[in-house]
Order: structure tokens, then C-alpha cells, then sequence
């Protein structure tokens, strides 16, 4: 299936949660928020959070700045 992850498609097996998605990128502890169509998912339910064909899956770091 087919996530659009920060405007790129990507490619994964069905079924997937969030935080799975995370690990095949290896950003597992690089990503401090995350929203599916818009909607924040809280980092509690990335590991049951199963990710629909086509979803739009934003993922943000905050940096800090001066």
C-alpha cells in the first residue's frame, strides 16, 4: 500500500502501525510528533495505530533556535 509520507510516496505491507513505519525508516526516537489526514496521533497509540492505504502521514521535529 501506499502512505504519502511529508509529501513522498512510500511503499508498505498492509496493516502497518505507525511506529513499525517509523522503524523502516529509522527514525524511531527522531520524531517527536506525528499526524495521519491532518489529525495529531498522541506517541501512546503509534505502536496500535494502523496506517490506511493512501493515508497522508506528516512526521515533525522540533529544533530549537534562536
Amino acid at each position: 500500500m501506499n502512505i504519502i509520507i511529508n509529501g513522498e510516496i512510500k511503499q508498505f505491507d498492509e496493516n502497518i502501525t505507525l511506529n513499525r513505519v517509523l522503524q523502516e525508516l529509522s527514525l524511531e526516537g527522531k520524531v517527536m510528533a506525528a499526524a495521519v489526514n491532518m489529525d495529531i496521533v498522541k506517541q501512546s497509540e503509534w505502536n496500535t495505530y494502523i496506517l490506511q492505504n493512501s493515508d497522508k502521514l506528516e512526521l515533525l521535529d522540533f529544533v530549537g533556535g534562536g
